[in-house]
């Protein structure tokens, strides 16, 4: 198949799942697997990350009015050293105190994450144990709080939950919001607050693995424009996946996540027992 293609598909795939909670990296690393694809530059960690930019773009874009409040706010609180009771400043702060958490497992496990990792059995049982915590929280969580009511010691909390997405098959955006569902939260203030805390982590991850990709220290020759179709796909696929999430987690659960996750995850399992070799 032609790289370009396998770029766009793999972007579509990207976009769609770092928004929905069942696993963006997991699906890059399953689906080149499943389909037979082995092509070093689409299977590299580089790829992933500047993928993971493109639905950072996303993020921008759809959240725009709120970081448009936020960044200012969260320098006025700094400058003044007080919240002075604005709601954006102070949720401008929580949202950077989550981020603790994922740096210091961004530098603890990079090095796993880059290699033993990235492993499609590996995912298969990732996967079942994100689908049970999503669909505990879903089930025992109170769901009648909003973010404006989060403390400083819950918003670590979710960060924490928040790093541990490192490994493939917990997802990102599933497993902030099973913490902010455990947490009290409400289905679509879970979700929100988990794409808006997203962002400078994800920030800061893309601008590292594109100084590696400049230096040549990622070990892969950048492919321009399979790079290029690849993230024009992951934007827009993100920007439609952020639209849907909100919309149907205001009158619908995570259920269906929690059985799609279930289901990769035997595909996985029986691809490696013989129909297909991963």
């Amino acid at each position: 198949m032609d790289l370009i293609l396998q770029a766009v598909i793999l972007g579509v795939v990207q976009g769609l799942t770092e928004f929905l909670p069942i696993s963006s990296s997991g699906h890059l690393i399953v689906v080149p697997a499943l389909l037979g694809w082995d092509d070093t530059f689409l299977d590299s960690l580089a790829f992933s990350v500047m993928l993971h930019l493109a639905t950072l773009l996303a993020l921008l874009v759809y959240f725009r009015d709120d970081w448009l409040r936020l960044i200012p706010a969260g320098l006025a609180a700094l400058r003044d050293r007080s919240f002075k009771g604005d709601p954006d400043r102070r949720l401008a702060w929580l949202l950077a105190v989550t981020t603790i958490p994922a740096v210091f497992a961004g530098v603890l496990l990079n090095d796993l994450a880059e290699t033993t990792f990235r492993e499609p059995r590996l995912v298969a049982v990732t996967l079942v144990i994100g689908a049970a915590i999503l669909w505990l929280a879903d089930r025992a969580a109170s769901r009648t709080r909003h973010m404006d009511e989060l403390t400083f010691p819950i918003a670590i909390g979710i960060g924490a939950a928040q790093a541990l997405a490192l490994v493939p098959g917990i997802s990102r955006s599933g497993i902030s919001i099973a913490a902010g569902l455990f947490a009290g939260l409400n289905r679509p203030d879970a979700a929100r607050f988990a794409f808006l805390m997203a962002t400078p982590i994800t920030f800061g991850a893309g601008l590292w693995e594109l100084r590696k990709l400049l230096s040549g220290e990622a070990g892969v020759s950048v492919e321009l424009a399979p790079l290029a179709a690849g993230m024009l796909a992951s934007l827009l696929s993100g920007l439609l996946a952020i639209a849907v999430l909100l919309r149907f987690l205001r009158s619908h659960g995570v259920g269906v996540f929690v059985a799609y996750r279930v289901g990769l995850a035997a595909l996985i399992v029986v691809a490696w027992l013989g129909l297909r070799v991963i």
